[in-house]
């Protein structure tokens, strides 16, 4: 019996640290037909010469203008010959299953996707040491909507729900990528939360793998954002969940729903503040039509939710700002 081919969708931009290792993690992977679809999206430093160095044929490479990481996977999902796609980062990494287990779990199942455990590691460490945590959602589920409540919602919903679920814990049958659409790429941030919100949406089904896993690099330093950058970073996200808002509440008007959406404008208002006060004004705003009811803080233990209580989110906020720009002067 054939096996379908599975497309392995890698965006690169400037990634010359992580590039070689993310690309031996697809390469290595059990599952034996598939392609790895490389994007370069016009990096200025040694990324391109690092994937060009593999010589395998399994592997294509693109090259491309800057146009950002939603361009970069359009472009691999244009090009792209399998009957599966697999997104993953240039600086993330796959267990050596990872495919194979989720293909078998979708046999048959041309709109469903499944997802697997992600295990979040500091760069420098080694990820293989820790031992996965299978969330709520290991017990998958055939309403996506529901899903998409308790992934948003958060404690709000129930103690255990919330979290993040990474791009590359997924994979999709390319039919249910077409059903749900391109990437949006006038996102800068949250492009992957919006997207993935319509494939789920799109979805039949999610189904779980307890076997596969996928590895998500974080890290301790961040480089600064200008005020510029930091202000479109954080309204592209805004508008994100003006994208989310809209594509659920397209298909239910549950009060659940509802307050897991408020909750997610309602972070947005405490990220923003006070560096962004405009944004942050907005998305109060349209937490407060969702559920005008709702009486948010975000402090819920020991002396921040005293302090809360005082001043109000907004002015434990402010101090917590001066402090951070004293201590970094």
């Amino acid at each position: 019996m054939t096996k379908p081919l599975v497309s392995i969708i890698i965006p690169v931009f400037n990634s010359q640290a992580y590039l070689a290792e993310t690309i031996r993690s697809a390469l290595v992977q059990t599952w034996p037909n598939k392609e790895i679809i490389i994007v370069d999206d016009g990096s200025i430093d040694n990324s391109l010469n690092i994937a060009r160095g593999f010589r395998n044929p399994s592997i294509r490479i693109f090259e491309q203008n800057n146009k950002g990481a939603s361009a970069a996977r359009n472009k691999g999902l244009a090009e792209a010959k399998g009957e599966y796609i697999q997104f993953l980062d240039a600086d993330d990494l796959l267990n050596k299953s990872k495919i194979e287990d989720q293909v078998l779990l979708l046999k048959d199942k041309p709109f469903a996707i499944s997802a697997c455990a992600t295990i979040h590691f500091f760069d420098k460490s080694d990820p293989y040491v820790k031992e996965p945590v299978h969330e709520w959602y290991s017990e998958g589920s055939k309403d996506s909507v529901l899903f998409l409540t308790r992934l948003y919602g958060g404690g709000l919903i129930g103690p255990e729900y919330g979290g993040m679920i990474g791009i590359h814990a997924w994979l999709c049958p390319k039919q249910l990528i077409d059903r749900a659409g391109e990437w949006n790429e006038e996102l800068s941030a949250d492009d992957d939360g919006e997207y993935f919100c319509r494939v789920i949406l799109a979805s039949s089904e999610i189904i779980y793998s307890s076997t596969a896993l996928c590895f998500y690099r974080k890290y301790k330093q961040k480089q600064s954002l200008s005020s510029a950058s930091g202000y479109n970073k954080n309204k592209s996200l805004l508008a994100s969940n003006d994208l989310k808002i809209a594509h659920l509440l397209g298909r239910t008007n549950d009060p659940k729903t509802k307050l897991a959406l408020s909750r997610l404008y309602w972070d947005l208002a405490v990220s923003f503040y006070p560096a962004y006060p405009t944004l942050a004004k907005q998305a109060e705003k349209k937490a407060k039509i969702l559920v005008p009811e709702f009486q948010y803080n975000p402090y819920t233990r020991g002396t921040n939710r005293v302090l809360s209580k005082f001043i109000g989110w907004k002015g434990l906020r402010y101090l917590q700002s001066l402090k951070y720009n004293l201590l970094t002067r």
